[in-house]
């Protein structure tokens, strides 16, 4: 970090640490993000971050990368952005490569602790903090409250995010338009799919798809699986299922992204060289993308109907968060003990300064304990 200057090295610090503690999936990482950058350094306000979960929810690419580089933009300017997504990522990475060379050395049991049993709880609380406080600060008018349940509704039927947002998003340009007395209307394009079929893997093929994964794909890493079976396995042939499978407990288990079951995958299909291709092919758009966002926002900020787009976009995300936070609970709060690590975590939150990236080492030290005595 010599010869960066002190906000561009502040950025590389905090994501490089919440990179090699952020288990638990996006909603985990981006509650991380905000008690480090909201709470504790007081970068921006509650309301600025939610805007931006909000529109980071409306480009490709995995949320959480994606976020870590829009607060390195805000906090240091182009070089934050690039720094912030690459200290973000790099950490696991370098862990999913280094388990990718293992399984495909020793065979398909990788040799790693599952040390989800500790971490979970700890990421429930981080995330149901989050929740209340950016709920406080953003869920003021009946209006919010109702477009944030809403889209927890729909989040627990089975809706996909992005249909949500986008229906969330529209019905508050809708309702702002009939206040203004227009009868003016929006439109909105999607962007179409590339496919690459091909019968042998090569390093341009494997690129290409990824490059398309992180160009198109919006949603969760379970869209990405989806996504993932339909190229890797169904079309090409490329991995059986069960090594797709394998790829994604890799990533679920691991911090920091879970875009990186790219990394594992290139790896079990064309080696270092194709795990390289398979990261920057799915994580380069999102730099892209980011560095294009930050003026969006400034056009939509400027113009009253396109903020009302993006303010049902905001409270439909919270509505999200707490839907995903209803779905780690089920599966973390597996018996009293987990509760009673979630719950003291929660209070620590509240009540004093040991932030996120503290409590989840512990939860890691608590999950390889049970995994050696069970």
């Amino acid at each position: 970090m010599v010869g960066m200057n002190p906000a561009v090295r502040e950025v590389a610090r905090l994501m490089l640490k919440i990179g090699v503690t952020g288990f638990g999936g996006p909603v985990a990482h981006i509650a991380m993000m905000r008690d480090e950058t909201v709470r504790r350094r007081q970068w921006l306000s509650d309301d600025e971050f939610m805007q931006m979960v909000g529109a980071t929810n409306l480009i490709p690419g995995p949320n959480s990368t994606e976020m870590a580089m829009h607060l390195g933009l805000k906090r240091a300017g182009a070089r934050g952005l690039i720094v912030g997504g690459i200290s973000f990522i790099f950490p696991a990475v370098v862990i999913v490569s280094f388990i990718a060379w293992l399984y495909a050395e020793y065979g398909s049991d990788p040799i790693v602790f599952d040390v989800r049993y500790g971490v979970l709880p700890v990421i429930v609380a981080v995330i149901a903090h989050a929740v209340w406080g950016l709920g406080r600060a953003n869920l003021r008018k009946p209006a919010s409250l109702i477009t944030a349940a809403a889209a927890f509704g729909g989040y627990l039927i089975g809706l996909h995010e992005l249909i949500v947002i986008m229906t969330l998003g529209l019905i508050w340009t809708i309702a702002h338009l009939a206040r203004q007395g227009t009868n003016r209307t929006n439109s909105f394009t999607g962007l179409g799919l590339f496919a690459v079929l091909a019968s042998q893997p090569t390093l341009t093929r494997l690129f290409l798809i990824f490059l398309e994964v992180g160009s198109v794909l919006y949603g969760s890493g379970y869209v990405l699986v989806a996504f993932l079976d339909n190229q890797l396995v169904r079309n090409n042939g490329y991995l059986t299922t069960e090594q797709l499978l394998d790829a994604v407990a890799i990533g679920q288990i691991t911090p920091g992204p879970v875009f990186t079951t790219a990394t594992f995958i290139g790896w079990q299909i064309l080696g270092v060289a194709g795990a390289a291709l398979a990261t920057i092919g799915i994580f380069g758009p999102s730099f892209l993308f980011v560095g294009l966002l930050e003026r969006f926002l400034r056009w939509l900020r400027a113009r009253p109907v396109a903020l009302a787009f993006l303010n049902g976009v905001t409270m439909s995300s919270l509505g999200l968060m707490a839907g995903v936070l209803v779905r780690i609970g089920d599966t973390a709060l597996v018996d009293p003990f987990t509760w009673i690590v979630a719950v003291v975590a929660l209070l620590l939150l509240i009540t004093t300064k040991v932030g996120a990236s503290w409590q989840v080492p512990a939860g890691v030290i608590i999950g390889i304990v049970q995994a050696a005595v069970t």
